[in-house]
C-alpha cells in the first residue's frame, strides 16, 4: 500500500483518488479552495457536461494537442466507461445534441456530489483551504529498501504547504488545472511544481475562448445569437477552421460554439499582433445562384418598398440595419430599381459577412489553457513523469486540450484514471 498525495481536487485530481483508494492506497487530496470541485460546478453553464457519447475515433478526432499520447488513456477509461462509471455512483445521465453528455438533474453540483460520496466511500482524506507550495520527490539511496516494483526507484515524495507542514508521501499526482477561470483557484500552480522538477512546459496560452474583432458593427449586434451558420478564420486565402452551428455576437466581438472552438486552432495564428479574416456565412444551406433567387423573391414581392424595409424575412430585427449598411446599397432606395450587380454583391455579402480578428479574450473567460506539462515527459499509459519516479501529471496541467463538448473533461477522467490506477 503506498501513501498517495494528490495535489488539486477537481475532475482528474478527484478521479485520481478514488481510483488509487480502490487499489488499497492511503489516499490524501490537498486542494486551496474552500470546496472540491470548485471549476467543474461551472462548467456547461452549471450543468456539467461530464464528456461526450460519440465512438472513439470522433473522440480522438476531437483533441487538438497531443491526441496521439491520449490513446491509452483513452481506451483505458473510455467516455462509455465514464458514463458507466457515474451511472455507478448512483448519477443519471443523459445525452443531448452533439452527443453531449449531461446529469438528468441538470445540476454540476450533483456530479461533485457523487465525486464526493465516492471519495468518502474509499476513504481518501480531503483537505480544504491546504495551499501546496512545493512538490519534491527524492531517490532511493538503497533500492532494497525502497522495495520493488513501481516504488523501487523512491524511498519518499513529499509536499511543503503554504505554512511550512512537510506532508511526506510515497508518491503524487499534480493536478492542478491550468490558468483558466482563475477565480476558481487555477492559478497555474502545477506549471511552477513541474519547472521546478525538472520538467519542461510548453508555451501557454488561453484556449476555447471568445475573440476580439476590429469592427464596430459587432457592438451594434451584441446580444444576437445566430443559428445554423458557418463560420470560417483566414489566414490570408488560407483557411484554417469552419465549422456550422451556433454563434454571439458580443461588445468586443463574437463567442458562441463554433468561435469557442475556432480559437483552439487559430490562438497561435494571433500572437505577435497578427490578424485573421472572420468570414460567416449566413445561408449556408444556400448556395449563392439559389440564395440569389431568394432575394430576388423578396424584391419582386416588395417591389415598391424601399431596401431597408424590403429585407425583413432575411434576418434577424436586429441584424437588418447592419446588413442594409454593410451593402452600400441606398437605404431609401426601392428595390424595383436595385441593379443585378447590387443584388449580387449583397447576396455576396450574406454568404461572406466579414470581420477582423484581432485576438482572444484572456484566461478569465478560456475553458481551457492551451499548452502544459511536456508530454513527451510522461508515460501516457500511467501518466508518471519519466524523468522523477513517483510523480504523476493528470489533468489540465499538461499539454492536452480538446474541442468544447464534453471531450476536455473526458481528458480530466482519462488521465486521473490512469494515473490512480497505476499506483498500488
Amino acid at each position: 500500500m503506498s501513501k498517495v498525495l494528490v495535489v488539486g481536487g477537481g475532475a482528474a485530481g478527484m478521479c485520481a483518488a478514488i481510483f488509487a483508494a480502490r487499489n488499497g492506497n492511503e489516499v490524501h487530496i490537498y486542494e486551496k479552495n474552500e470546496k472540491l470541485g470548485k471549476k467543474l460546478f461551472i462548467t456547461g453553464k452549471g450543468r456539467c457536461n461530464v464528456t461526450n457519447a460519440c465512438d472513439m475515433e470522433e473522440l480522438l478526432s476531437a483533441m487538438v494537442s497531443n491526441g496521439k499520447f491520449m490513446y491509452s488513456s483513452f481506451y483505458g477509461f473510455s467516455n462509455q466507461d465514464v458514463m458507466e462509471f457515474f451511472e455507478q455512483l448512483g448519477l443519471k445521465l443523459k445525452v443531448e445534441r452533439g452527443m453531449r453528455v449531461f446529469p438528468v438533474s441538470d445540476h454540476s453540483s450533483d456530479v461533485i456530489k457523487a465525486l464526493e460520496a465516492e471519495l468518502r466511500t474509499q476513504k481518501v482524506e480531503v483537505h480544504l483551504y491546504t495551499t501546496v507550495k512545493k512538490v519534491a520527490a527524492y531517490p532511493a539511496k538503497d533500492m532494497e529498501e525502497a522495495g520493488s516494483g513501481k516504488r523501487a526507484q523512491l524511498v519518499f515524495s513529499h509536499l511543503e504547504l503554504a505554512d511550512g507542514t512537510i506532508v511526506n508521501g510515497d508518491c503524487c499526482i499534480v493536478a492542478t488545472g491550468g490558468l483558466s477561470y482563475p477565480t476558481t483557484g487555477s492559478t497555474g500552480d502545477g506549471y511552477g511544481f513541474a519547472r521546478e522538477l525538472g520538467h519542461t512546459v510548453t508555451e501557454l496560452s488561453p484556449s476555447l475562448v471568445p475573440m476580439e474583432v476590429r469592427e464596430g458593427d459587432a457592438r451594434e449586434l451584441m446580444g444576437l445569437s445566430l443559428r445554423n451558420v458557418r463560420a470560417a478564420i483566414y489566414d490570408g486565402k488560407k483557411e484554417l477552421y469552419s465549422e456550422f452551428g451556433e454563434m454571439l455576437f458580443t461588445h468586443f466581438g463574437v463567442s458562441g460554439p463554433i468561435i469557442i472552438s475556432a480559437s483552439a486552432y487559430v490562438g497561435k495564428k494571433l500572437k505577435g499582433k497578427k490578424q485573421l479574416r472572420l468570414a460567416i456565412d449566413l445561408k449556408p444551406a444556400l448556395t449563392e445562384e439559389q440564395l440569389d433567387a431568394r432575394v430576388l423573391r423578396e424584391f419582386e414581392k416588395n417591389h415598391n418598398k424601399q431596401f431597408k424595409n424590403a429585407v425583413n424575412a432575411l434576418f434577424p430585427a436586429k441584424l437588418i440595419p447592419v446588413m442594409v449598411k454593410q451593402s452600400g446599397i441606398d437605404p431609401e432606395k426601392k428595390v424595383n430599381v436595385i441593379s443585378r450587380e447590387e443584388r449580387l454583391a449583397f447576396v455576396h455579402l450574406i454568404k461572406n459577412f466579414e470581420f477582423t480578428v484581432t485576438g482572444l479574450r484572456d484566461y478569465k473567460e478560456a475553458i481551457i489553457t492551451r499548452g502544459g506539462v511536456k508530454v513527451g515527459e510522461i508515460d501516457p499509459s500511467t501518466m508518471q513523469s519519466k524523468l522523477v519516479a513517483g510523480v504523476y501529471f493528470a489533468g489540465e496541467v499538461l499539454d492536452v486540450d480538446a474541442l468544447t463538448g464534453g471531450f476536455n473533461l473526458q481528458i480530466a477522467w482519462s488521465t486521473g484514471c490512469a494515473a490512480g490506477e497505476s499506483i498500488w
